[in-house]
């Protein structure tokens, strides 16, 4: 065989190979495009399932909202993302927001395709779904008010006998290490009553004075005492079962699926009392039920009542925004008309005591979001606490019908966790169950407001003290409440 012959063999051979090598690599490559490509359409069926686009979407169009119409902040978009939205969630990172402000709007959009906007209505706050509202005006702080706390918004001039004026200033410049910054505890405001006198007040960086603070589920407690001020006035005791609270006409439609069941049983103090024995939990991850409660539902008191019973009602105590959210729909109903109930928490309860900057917001449907969304200067928040600790007593006058500190201080279970919560009320210092169990200097007669990232009002009787604390404290380990209120009240005389 010629040596030409020879290398055309040897060639031809070789060119036979890599068609092989080539169909197995192609076959590879298609394998893992096809398996790239199930991982995206599973990540989108995940995102849509659990509504996760939509849900940030309206998380940062209402809170970019709230706090530049509601609190009062600069309308600066990226400020407020960075500062109140982005840290929450990487999911955030791809909504992009305007403000709109002269209709008073925010419009977000995730990832260029899902929209949401929220609206400033009058007397409800921002509120998700709505168009904008004419006759809403924006929050604008007012200069501070020069006369002394509670009547103004200025400190005592000289600290009374027993404070330790030197040790107190330390702690306060302590819990604002950090302040601005969303890594850090990120303290906004700070007040400390003791015997109806403001010692000290402060606000964080880049927070004015005046400006309202979210107090996330603080509200809860508010919102109680809305409730039981309403109940009193229309002669309903919390031992009444929520299906028959409603006046005739008023009811909802989930009351009628509730008689059939055992959630007809489910009283009013189990509401108040987190006893309610729904098969529901409280988790803040974006796909978890709170966010979809809160940024997801229009009708939030409804959403909660269609969730079954898992417990029957007063047996069993789980923390549940959803309970709250229910009461306030039970409130609403005892009302007229919506206007007058969108209007009486400031006619009943922070007109009377002077906190002019409290805004307790809506849902879509218009019923309070009474587990969530207060807001308050840091002032106000004081006095907020104040009124609860005289049980609704203000200067002499009664805004509420005594009795609510009572029963917001009775444990709702004899044992276990419900034995540190009272009706939508910490018990922080219950010797065997409150959070700070097992911290001597925590009184036992303590009860609090505790709010998300950090909310803290507490509220000490036998120091006559009152402790408000708010922050937007994204990492938990960089506050711990109960060192915080040891720290203030070893500043303080004893009683």
């Amino acid at each position: 065989m010629s040596s030409d012959a020879v290398e055309a063999q040897g060639s031809a051979s070789q060119d036979s190979a890599p068609p092989k090598r080539r169909s197995w690599a192609k076959r590879i490559g298609w394998g893992i495009l096809i398996v790239v490509l199930l991982l995206i359409l599973l990540l989108v069926w995940l995102l849509m399932h659990f509504q996760i686009p939509q849900n940030a979407a309206g998380m940062a169009a209402k809170s970019v909202c709230s706090a530049a119409f509601v609190a009062g902040r600069e309308p600066d978009a990226d400020e407020l993302m960075a500062q109140d939205v982005l840290p929450a969630s990487p999911a955030l990172k791809l909504v992009s927001v305007d403000i709109d402000t002269d209709s008073h709007s925010v419009t977000a959009r995730f990832a260029g395709l899902f929209e949401r906007q929220a609206s400033l209505l009058e007397n409800r706050g921002c509120v998700l779904n709505e168009d904008p509202d004419p006759a809403a005006m924006p929050y604008s702080p007012p200069p501070s008010d020069p006369a002394q706390w509670p009547e103004g918004d200025a400190p005592v001039e000289k600290m009374p006998q027993g404070v330790d004026a030197e040790a107190l200033t330390a702690v306060l410049d302590k819990q604002f290490e950090g302040s601005g910054d969303p890594e850090a505890a990120n303290t906004r405001g700070v007040a400390v009553v003791q015997d109806g006198k403001l010692l000290a007040v402060r606000d964080g960086a880049d927070i004015e004075p005046n400006v309202a603070l979210h107090g996330w589920s603080a509200t809860k407690t508010v919102a109680a005492m809305l409730a039981w001020k309403r109940f009193s006035e229309v002669g309903i005791d919390v031992s009444t079962k929520v299906v028959d609270a409603f006046p005739d006409g008023r009811e909802p439609e989930w009351v009628a699926q509730w008689r059939q069941d055992e959630r007809g049983d489910m009283t009013l103090l189990n509401l108040l009392n987190m006893t309610s024995g729904l098969n529901l939990s409280e988790g803040y991850q974006p796909w978890e039920q709170v966010v979809q409660m809160l940024y997801g539902e229009p009708n939030m008191a409804g959403w909660a009542a269609s969730a079954p019973a898992e417990y029957p009602p007063g047996t069993h105590w789980e923390y549940l925004s959803a309970d709250s959210n229910i009461l306030a729909e039970v409130v609403q109903a005892q009302f007229g008309s919506d206007q007058e109930y969108w209007q009486y928490p400031r006619s009943a309860l922070f007109g009377p005591i002077g906190a002019d900057s409290a805004t307790l917001e809506t849902d879509t449907y218009g019923t309070w979001v009474g587990s969530s969304y207060l807001w308050a200067s840091i002032g106000d928040w004081a006095r907020l606490g104040q009124l609860m600790l005289e049980d609704g007593n203000w200067q002499g006058d009664q805004v509420f019908e005594r009795g609510w500190t009572r029963l917001a201080t009775t444990p709702a279970l004899p044992e276990g966790e419900g034995h540190g919560y009272g009706a939508q009320t910490w018990l922080p210092g219950q010797p065997t169950d409150g959070e700070c169990a097992g911290q001597a200097d925590v009184p036992a007669d303590t009860m609090s407001m505790d709010g998300h990232w950090g909310q803290f009002i507490a509220m000490v009787p036998s120091r006559n003290v009152v402790v408000a604390r708010l922050g937007w404290t994204f990492n938990s380990d960089q506050f711990d409440q109960c060192t915080f209120l040891q720290d203030v009240l070893a500043t303080l005389p004893a009683k």
